[in-house]
């Protein structure tokens, strides 16, 4: 097994490695009393600056008026009770860009199995296997189809990008590059499933919250055995990036 944890020469990143230039490095940045000089700014001059930008900054995006009668009806019907619906709207389109993400993630992940099994001897964990990660995969895909359906229900168009689906978007991108970089090992490929799953289950804590405030149990059902799938997730990611990283130590996989 390829270890994402190797001794090697050929790091030259640290100070250590070059004690001479290191040195030298260090000398120039005392003042002429001995001590380091003090640095030219203490970042208040840019933290202005990104205040201003802010302040001048448009939102990131809108959430859409409903694109039926029905579903301006249900959104009129909620304001009018106090309720937000274009709140769980943002939501749901954060979650489908989320899953759609993960669904890709899992894609990864599945490449990098299939290479470390032709490519090592070494231990990898029993459930690990190809058919457990297009399992996890193909949930992820329903999840993202569930989210679709549940926001054309609301009267909302699920392919608009809403402010959370766009941020969700952004996120996922360095995930996707992580696991399709091919200098990551399989474990460092998990570890990079694992943050996407800590994200997803908070996600979707939050999404039935909205759906018990909206009062809607069709989809806090739906969203709880969504849920359940998401819990699983987490804990297998968990176990096989631990049991691989524990096997880079020493100790054998199970």
């Amino acid at each position: 097994m390829e270890q994402s944890a190797q001794i090697a020469m050929k790091n030259r990143t640290g100070l250590g490695m070059s004690p001479t230039q290191s040195k030298q490095l260090l000398e120039s940045l005392k003042g002429i009393d001995g001590q380091p000089a003090a640095a030219a700014g203490d970042g208040h001059a840019l933290a202005e600056m990104r205040a201003t930008f802010r302040a001048e900054a448009e939102p990131l995006g809108t959430v859409p008026a409903p694109t039926s009668l029905k579903g301006m009806a249900k959104s009129g019907a909620k304001m009018l009770a106090g309720k937000r619906p274009q709140v769980l709207i943002d939501k749901l389109a954060e979650r489908a860009a989320f899953e759609r993400g993960g669904t890709r993630l899992y894609e990864g992940v599945l490449v990098k199995l299939r290479a470390e099994s032709r490519a090592s001897s070494g231990e990898v964990p029993r459930e690990l296997t190809e058919g457990m990660l297009c399992r996890i995969r193909d949930e992820e895909a329903g999840h993202f189809r569930l989210v679709s359906e549940c926001i054309e229900q609301l009267g909302g168009d699920p392919t608009v990008e809403t402010p959370s689906a766009d941020l969700a978007g952004i996120e996922s991108t360095g995930l996707l590059q992580a696991v399709s970089d091919p200098r990551t090992t399989l474990a460092q490929s998990l570890h990079a499933a694992l943050a996407a799953e800590l994200v997803d289950h908070a996600g979707w804590e939050l999404l039935i919250r909205l759906s018990e405030e909206i009062g809607n149990s069709s989809m806090v059902r739906r969203f709880r055995e969504a849920l359940r799938q998401e819990d699983e997730h987490l804990s297998r990611v968990r176990g096989w990036y631990e049991q691989l990283t524990l096997a880079e130590g020493g100790a054998s996989a199970s």
